[in-house]
């Protein structure tokens, strides 16, 4: 993957930036997202941000490179705390962390007032996904489209959120798990992690059941996870 070839993930994530965005990509990732977005001309201006100085200033490289400094800006701070109120955000990307780290980040941008202008939240979870489609349920989020990529033997989902004042999307729990769109749009891919999450949850009921120790609080969770996965593959 380079600044000219995103990979299917990033590929995806960058067809739901409209165009002519304001963007903040955090956790940015050499800037190879928003580079790519400013070099074609799709976005007004970004954001790319990093917490740690080496990822910090491998962007930097890559946008001084590019020479698009007149349009992409890294800076290094955590979180959503890159950005600044006079950046104009519409657009947000987080890509490639663990959901539970991308709802860390989201409520303390939502407390700090870094989500004041509503911007369209884009998200590519590496793992719970549940935690994040949660997240945007109970805080005026309706998720309008997502994304299902196979890469590397791995499964990533995309989920596309926009702000309501008036939120009458009102997910259920299969929402949460599966999410609304996945089943019917990216069926071959849905059917295979969901095996494969079947297959998984199976083995941790076998050693929950075999265990000295019951914790039938646990076992009770898995079976409930397993009946659901089930009911979704049928």
């Amino acid at each position: 993957m380079n600044v000219n070839h995103l990979s299917d993930r990033l590929a995806s994530v960058a067809s739901f930036v409209k165009d002519g965005a304001r963007l903040a990509d955090i956790g940015s990732d050499h800037a190879y997202l928003p580079v790519n977005l400013a070099s074609q001309d799709k976005i007004t201006s970004a954001i790319a941000g990093e917490v740690v100085a080496g990822p910090f200033q491998s962007a930097q490289q890559e946008i001084a490179r590019q020479e698009l400094g007149h349009k992409v800006e890294a800076r290094l701070g955590d979180g959503l705390a890159v950005i600044e109120p006079s950046d104009q955000i519409d657009t947000i990307t987080i890509c490639g962390m663990g959901g539970a780290l991308i709802v860390d980040i989201l409520a303390q941008g939502l407390i700090d007032g870094k989500l004041a202008t509503n911007p369209r939240l884009i998200l590519q979870p590496n793992v719970a996904e549940d935690k994040v489609r949660q997240w945007l349920n109970t805080h005026s989020y309706e998720i309008v489209d997502e994304a299902m990529i196979a890469e590397n033997g791995k499964f990533y989902e995309v989920i596309v959120a926009d702000y309501r004042d008036n939120l009458q999307q009102k997910l259920t729990n299969d929402d949460i798990l599966f999410g609304l769109f996945n089943k019917e749009k990216y069926a071959a891919i849905f059917q295979e992690k969901w095996q494969l999450e079947l297959k998984r949850t199976n083995y941790v009921l076998d050693q929950l059941e075999q265990a000295s120790n019951r914790d039938e609080s646990k076992i009770a969770r898995y079976q409930e996870l397993k009946a659901a996965i089930q009911a979704q593959l049928a």
